[in-house]
């Protein structure tokens, strides 16, 4: 078999399990073996063409990963869940240290629980959401 569509078939298959996962988890590795197939048309030698796959897959994972990762977190669209982080509620049934109370935010109630004891009719402020659970925090503080 041509060490050319060897490398096309690896792309190909990196090329569907990036597809799959979304998690760029190989797309350096694509990139690398598209350049080990444009190689493998001019030299003969498999060692040195997996030899470019492997560094160079290595290399762009190590330097681009945290870059592309983070470019991609700054366009994370909040759902209707996550607009309620940072916003002010109303608890309507005390939170005490071990014990859920109860929190109304944006018209709606929440489970809710926090760090100190907080009592009813107290504002409050979203920190985040756990499952069905909101913790939060005194206002103002």
């Amino acid at each position: 078999m041509e060490q050319w569509l060897v490398w096309l078939i690896i792309v190909i298959l990196l090329t569907l399990i990036e597809v799959a996962t979304v998690n760029l988890t190989t797309i350096w590795f694509v990139v690398s073996g598209i350049i080990a197939l444009i190689i493998s048309l001019f030299v003969d030698n498999y060692i040195l063409q997996f030899g470019i796959f492997v560094i160079l897959g290595v290399i762009l994972l190590i330097t681009t990963k945290p870059f592309l990762t983070k470019f991609l977190k700054q366009y994370k669209v909040k759902t209707n869940i996550d607009r309620i982080i940072g916003m002010t509620g109303v608890v309507t049934e005390k939170i005490e240290k071990n014990k859920d109370g109860e929190v109304k935010v944006d018209g709606k109630m929440w489970t809710a629980y926090a760090d100190k004891p907080i009592k009813k009719d107290e504002l409050v402020k979203v920190l985040e959401i756990k499952g069905v659970k909101i913790k939060v925090e005194k206002e103002g503080k």
